[in-house]
């Protein structure tokens, strides 16, 4: 008797360069790692509204070591992440409500664009 596929959500947002990290990683790995990924968009700005949370780049120490944490991790998977302490600026003014909107409106409507058009948006993001 064979195990099950274990399932894996993934609730990510084009706005957090560590979902997107994770996102690499887990479509990269996920038949290597025998799980069934399932890809959920989600607004993080109305998560963190909700729960009262701040984004790590608003705590200045929290910030200093996301800035070589998520360069030390673009690098080891190979993922065209450019982060710069400016970009914290830049992103904390930027609502990513639009592009989770269209995102989710494709999930629910094209779903096989999903994985391509959210690679998209991150490299609109935090690559060009």
């Amino acid at each position: 008797i064979g195990m099950g596929r274990t399932v894996v959500e993934l609730f990510y947002d084009v706005i957090s360069p560590y979902s997107w990290l994770g996102f690499e990683a887990l479509c990269r790995y996920q038949h290597i790692w025998n799980i069934d990924l399932h890809l959920r968009p989600a607004f993080l700005g109305g998560i963190m509204q909700q729960t009262g949370n701040k984004p790590p780049a608003m705590l200045p120490k929290r910030g200093e070591y996301m800035l070589k944490d998520v360069k030390r991790m673009a690098k080891y998977y190979q993922v065209p992440l450019e982060i710069f302490r400016d970009d914290f600026q830049r992103i904390l003014n930027t609502s990513s409500l639009p592009a989770m909107r269209f995102i989710t409106a494709i999930d629910m409507t094209q779903p096989q664009y999903l994985e391509p058009l959210s690679r998209e948006f991150w490299i609109h993001f935090w690559s060009q």
